[in-house]
């Protein structure tokens, strides 16, 4: 009898996002066809005549201990190997560590990122001496060609964040971070860019309506109604699920993009009109609303770091669950989650943040909470910043362009103070969940170098009229809302033959942004403009 026949297993354990399924020996590589996006298939191999408990860490969960995956059996005495198959996620690199049973001591531990639907096998044997092993990984098929270079699409904020929304071809650098990020990516973090644009319009609109001699009163009920109408459009529209069933006060969300965008909106906008002189300075004669925002920013650092959390440190940065070796499971987002439970109930905030991937965290966070608006209002000021300078500096290109990279150079060195230049270590991490400090600072100062570049194409140069990514612009609240809603019809989603290509869902979900950009086109020649 082959030695492959020898064991029939049968169990299941989940690790974060992958699940991880012994295999019958008899099928000691799965074909890749049967593996999902983001897997892939390892068969551990164990000639040594002591049980091995396997254990598996991802690089991107920060302070958690590795969890079990599962037991590979002795080598019987007949000399014949054993084998267990595995399932594995290939999103991120990841350590793998054996244990023996017997001694509950390390045996050896391999760090390894596998590719997409690639089969392997890690050998694991004794040296010419018994108590030594040793490990060894060996790729049986090589793992398909999936990933695209993220530098290949360079799209505009609404574009992108429609593309993500519809899933971003399955690729998981389109997704957002489990929790602290890294390296930030403008295709995840394009919603937040449109914060900041947001507050560059404000700029602009408010002025011109100013000088067209709209009164302030009216201006004034005009912001109200729209942050009014972007909140309602947000809770009973964006935010249920009516494939559910009718929509429910027990378990409705509560906060969402829409509900940010018109608070952020709101606040903003407020400032730029009660603010009724302007100036060639960009700091100095703006100072009432500096200091209301500077205020604003006082609270958040005050809340987040002093606020006390019932059975969290204070000043807790992280996501729980097994983060933090599993010491706070029920810290997740600390002050901010806390406020957002306390203030709104656990049922009306989100119920599946991106934490649970990774660290598999079990408490609802809200990424649009409360507490992170306020830095999203300093977002969406930083924004308001921009459109002052193209305003004070009116077709002087050299003072424009100087001043956004000024303000660029800024806000790059406060990013690198308040992280230290990496993920996990700084005073505050880069964090979209929690829309730390750092994160505003670091997409703002990303905003703004872009503004160059966009500036010096459009404006200066003429290379480019923004075509055709400025129509949907012209009706962005038609195409979120409508992005939103019909989502799961034809032809923006239909059945797919593979629904595990990456090739299938990236073309679906091209086909259903290009619709959307059409749309927006059509709309656009025919001068019918949706605003609020």
């Amino acid at each position: 009898m082959c030695f492959t026949e020898r064991l029939k297993v049968c169990k299941c354990f989940i690790f974060g996002d992958a699940q991880v399924a012994l295999l019958s020996a008899s099928h000691p590589h799965r074909k890749t066809s049967v593996l999902k996006m983001d897997e892939a298939s390892l068969s551990v191999i164990n000639e040594i005549e002591d049980d091995m408990m396997l254990y598996v860490l991802s690089d991107h969960c920060f302070q958690c201990l590795p969890q079990l995956l599962g037991i590979i059996p002795a080598r019987p005495a007949s000399g014949t190997p054993t084998m267990v198959g595995f399932v594995v996620d290939t999103q991120h690199a990841l350590t793998l560590q054996l244990n023996s049973t017997s001694a509950h001591s390390e045996q050896c531990k391999v760090h390894f990122h596998f590719g997409e639907q690639g089969n392997y096998s890690l050998w694991v044997k004794n040296l010419n001496e018994p108590s030594r092993v040793n490990c060894s990984m060996i790729i049986d098929s090589e793992p398909i060609n999936s990933y695209l270079r993220e530098s290949t699409l360079h799209l505009l904020s609404l574009v992108i964040m429609v593309f993500v929304n519809y899933g971003g071809g399955g690729y998981w650098f389109f997704r957002h971070e489990s929790w602290n990020g890294k390296l930030i990516s403008f295709f995840t973090s394009a919603a937040s860019m449109f914060v900041f644009i947001m507050g560059t319009s404000v700029g602009l609109s408010l002025s011109g309506s100013l000088r067209r001699g709209v009164k302030c009163t009216h201006l004034l009920w005009r912001i109200f109604w729209r942050s009014f109408q972007l909140f309602l459009i947000g809770v009973i529209i964006i935010n249920p699920n009516y494939c559910s069933g009718p929509l429910s006060w027990d378990s409705f969300r509560i906060p969402g993009v829409l509900q940010r965008l018109g608070f952020t909106y709101l606040v903003v906008a407020v400032l730029d009109l009660v603010e009724t002189w302007y100036s060639v300075h960009d700091v100095c004669l703006y100072w009432p609303a500096w200091v209301f925002v500077i205020a604003l920013e006082t609270i958040w650092l005050c809340l987040t770091f002093l606020l006390e959390v019932p059975g969290c440190p204070t000043g807790y940065l992280g996501p729980g669950g097994i983060g933090d070796f599993g010491q706070y499971q029920n810290c997740t987002g600390g002050a901010a989650g806390y406020i957002d439970r306390w203030l709104l109930r656990d049922n009306h905030i989100y119920q599946t943040p991106s934490s649970r991937v990774v660290y598999q965290t079990m408490m609802p966070f809200d990424p649009e909470g409360v507490l992170g608006t306020i830095n999203s209002i300093l977002m969406a000021f930083l924004g308001l910043q921009a459109g002052k300078i193209l305003l004070h500096y009116r077709d002087q290109h050299r003072q424009i362009i100087t001043r956004f990279l000024i303000w660029g150079f800024i806000l790059g060195i406060i990013s690198a103070a308040l992280t230290k230049c990496s993920r996990n270590d700084g005073f505050i991490p880069v964090n979209k969940n929690l829309w730390s400090l750092s994160y505003v600072t670091t997409l703002s100062c990303f905003a703004f170098v872009a503004l160059v570049f966009f500036y010096y194409s459009v404006d200066v140069k003429k290379w480019w009229s923004g075509a055709p990514f400025f129509y949907p612009g012209m009706n962005s609240i038609l195409v979120y809302v409508g992005h939103e809603v019909f989502e799961e019809y034809f032809p923006f989603r239909w059945k797919m033959a593979n629904s595990q290509s990456h090739a299938e869902h990236l073309a679906q979900n091209l086909v259903a942004t290009s619709i959307w950009v059409i749309i927006a086109y059509l709309l656009y020649r025919k001068k019918i403009f949706w605003k609020i």
